[in-house]
């Protein structure tokens, strides 16, 4: 049976001390796409849209990295503890080659995996993410927003989206979309990750500060990146500026770059029929 989000039961997997939990979806034969999610977020997060507009054509995968929601353990406090956590998921699966698509601190998590374990990575999807010693927001409502212990309606349109009619209807489009997909799981039985713990959000966030950080030659580990790589943005990046996703397009030997008008941190939530269209050729390459 193919599985899509609302029929994919949870599975776990022991990597050491860790027991990760994931979800598979989609084809059984291919290259396995991997989504890594963003800030404090587990498999609950992701557009369902786009986790079923994927599993059409390959095989998708969506787990909780150490300590997050599900998985046991403690989340680590940096970047590349974190893409140490993947390469043992990846490797206790036995996978051979995935496709990585990084979601803001995931896309963090996806550059160093990529990094670090080459081998592994045939392509790469960066969204709405930077580089080590990235250019800083500068919208000081940001920080505060984001660190709230409950993150609500009001704080996924404000920080996601843009401020547009047009972005928050699709915000409200996507909220609704999660919570019809958490419902259909409820009914064939199944689960919904455990909220992430505050040990969780104090990691992570220690991470994104440590990831801030110039390590000597700014930019210059981006041009070991081998790998066919999408960058996508919205044109108002209020979390993660816009900026970076140009570096990552200039600095990546094999990137491309695609900002989407009127989008925000969140672009491929905002146009998922059309970012699902431009991964796909992407990915089919």
């Amino acid at each position: 049976m193919t599985h899509t989000y609302a029929t994919a039961a949870t599975q776990y997997i022991q990597a050491g001390a860790t027991r990760y939990a994931y979800r598979r979806m989609g084809r059984d034969s291919g290259v396995p796409l991997i989504f890594l999610q963003n800030f404090r977020q587990g498999m609950d997060s992701t557009d369902p849209l786009l986790l079923d507009g994927f599993s059409e054509d390959r095989p998708v995968i969506i787990f909780d990295n150490a300590g997050v929601a599900g998985s046991s353990g403690e989340t680590p406090d940096t970047i590349e503890a974190m893409a140490d956590h993947v390469a043992a998921f990846v490797g206790a699966l036995k996978l051979l080659q995935v496709d990585v698509l990084g979601f803001s601190i995931g896309g963090y998590t996806a550059i160093a995996f990529v990094l670090r374990y080459p081998q592994w990575v045939r392509r790469l999807l960066l969204v709405g993410t930077a580089p080590r010693g990235q250019e800083p927001r500068t919208d000081p409502r940001v920080d505060h927003v984001a660190g709230r212990p409950v993150l609500g309606l009001e704080e996924f349109l404000f920080l996601l989206f843009s401020p547009s009619q047009a972005g928050q209807a699709a915000g409200h489009a996507m909220w609704e979309r999660q919570k019809a997909a958490w419902e259909q799981r409820r009914q064939h039985g199944l689960d919904l990750d455990p909220p992430t713990s505050p040990q969780t959000a104090k990691a992570q966030y220690a991470a994104i500060l440590e990831w801030r950080q110039i390590k000597g030659e700014r930019f210059a580990e981006l041009k070991a990146i081998k790998q066919p790589t999408l960058v996508v943005n919205g044109s108002n990046d209020i979390m993660v500026p816009t900026i970076n996703s140009w570096i990552l397009s200039q600095q990546i030997k094999r990137a491309q770059l695609i900002v989407y008008a009127d989008a925000g941190h969140a672009a491929h939530y905002q146009y998922p029929e059309l970012f699902l269209k431009h991964s796909k050729l992407f990915l089919d390459l």
